[in-house]
């Protein structure tokens, strides 16, 4: 069973012999239902592909988990020869090909060509950036002193889940594959704002912000002259200078939150990268009535570019990401 990423083209294939073979189906079902039934007809000696990713990802819902529980889906695609054109019953031609797969909310890079599969190097291994694209490859998180979460790891038996780390870890090993957990003491912008995204692997990962923080309103709405005159009884026309000739309707707002990183070493502006490229993201803001407690809020990432920093040209790694709340500020949810 292969872990496919559905942002990514996965192309299904079987072959077309030289003689005898005029159409191809491919059957796509999807956690348990067939969905899609695809044709098409062939021409001899040649392969017949079909791309079954933007289909099945119609069905992948993707929820923020507080658990960090995976999304994922099973697919089973089956494609059969035909002897007939548009693949006419009862003229199947040899045996099936069957792909069985789950499908998760990832991407594969240019580089490392078709069908990319997670994650992108040997099983077992944790589900974030490494330290460097070797065969001893190492991990590393940063997280706010006193802090648990969870970082999401994937078996050797393709088996995908999250691995809690408490309070006080500094490591934690799973199957042999280590992770440095390094601890970040508060500053006077406190433990920092923790932004949650699904990552190039289609899990969810913490990436912290650890030092400035701005919040903004933007506000618009629209206006029309209005006519205020009154006419009483036997008098001239009159108007009050309390009641305004122009008036607002349809307003609305959305805030924004600008968040500065902290300092990060270079080979973490992986994180970065992947965050802008991610299309779900989550901030976890303190609550207006108890500051202490927080709630999880769905946002857009505002920044479009990024220019990566380095040691030798920068010295020290630091960003700045706008967020945008993924809603309106009044509530309006019909």
């Amino acid at each position: 069973m292969a872990l496919i990423a559905l942002r990514s083209p996965q192309y299904k294939y079987i072959s077309i012999p030289a003689s005898g073979v005029l159409s191809a189906k491919c059957t796509i079902t999807i956690a348990g239902t067939l969905r899609y039934t695809l044709v098409k007809n062939t021409t001899p000696s040649t392969g017949c592909n079909f791309d079954i990713s933007e289909l099945v990802r119609d069905y992948l819902n993707i929820t923020y988990s507080t658990s960090y529980a995976v999304d994922s889906i099973a697919i089973v695609t089956v494609l059969q020869n035909y002897s007939s054109l548009n693949a006419g019953s009862g003229d199947e031609v040899g045996s099936a090909v069957t792909y069985t797969d789950t499908g998760f909310e990832a991407y594969g890079e240019f580089m490392e060509q078709s069908n990319p599969t997670i994650p992108f190097r040997t099983k077992p291994s944790w589900l974030i950036a490494s330290q460097n694209l070797s065969a001893s490859e190492s991990f590393e998180i940063f997280v706010p002193t006193g802090i648990s979460g969870y970082v999401p790891f994937v078996r050797s038996s393709s088996t995908i889940g999250s691995i809690a780390y408490n309070t006080t870890d500094t490591t934690k090993t799973e199957d042999g594959v280590a992770l440095t957990i390094t601890r970040i003491d508060c500053t006077k912008y406190g433990d920092g704002i923790k932004a949650i995204f699904i990552n190039r692997y289609g899990v969810q990962q913490d990436l912290w912000f650890f030092l400035k923080q701005v919040k903004s309103l933007n506000r618009t709405n629209e206006s029309f002259q209005s006519n205020t005159i009154e006419y009483p009884d036997d008098e001239a026309a009159v108007y009050s200078t309390s009641v305004a000739p122009k008036k607002v309707f349809n307003t609305q707002a959305t805030q924004s939150h600008s968040l500065s990183s902290g300092y990060y070493p270079e080979w973490a502006n992986q994180y970065f990268e992947e965050l802008l490229l991610s299309e779900y993201v989550w901030l976890q803001l303190p609550r207006k009535e108890n500051p202490t407690l927080f709630y999880t809020t769905p946002v857009k990432v505002k920044t479009s570019s990024m220019l990566f920093k380095t040691s030798v040209n920068d010295r020290l790694i630091e960003y700045t990401i706008e967020f945008e709340e993924a809603f309106d500020h009044i509530q309006n949810v019909r």
